[in-house]
């Protein structure tokens, strides 16, 4: 593993630890990594009647960004309603649902990865 996939791999890491931990709690995970023109759905979890657009930070101790909650700027906030718009357009059967921004704060350290923090309806 190269020095710049790191990042990358212990991203997917954290993303997957989410998905297992929303699927564990009744959710159906529908899609990872999703990308349009605006950027990527880290992951969109369904429940009946109810859409999850999650935004997973992984992150190692001692990160300067509040474990991951400092960068969810406006500007990405706002990216991240853009490409579920894009979802939705692409994706018409759950265009009437119901949906939220949840925030998933994924905690590294020795090591090991463990959820830190979920936040449901993190933004609007």
């Amino acid at each position: 593993m190269t020095e710049g996939s790191r990042p990358a791999a212990t991203g997917l890491a954290g993303e997957i630890l989410v998905a297992d931990w929303l699927t564990a709690q009744g959710w159906q995970v529908v899609a990872r990594r999703w990308r349009c023109p605006w950027g990527e759905l880290d992951l969109v979890a369904l429940q009946p009647n109810l859409i999850s657009f999650v935004e997973v930070k992984t992150r190692r101790t001692g990160n300067w960004d509040q474990g991951g909650l400092a960068a969810l700027t406006d500007r990405k906030q706002t990216h991240l309603r853009q490409a579920a718009a894009a979802f939705l357009a692409a994706h018409p059967n759950w265009s009437d649902w119901p949906c939220r921004f949840d925030v998933a704060l994924v905690h590294r350290a020795a090591g090991r990865l463990y959820l830190d923090v979920y936040l449901e309806a993190a933004f609007t």
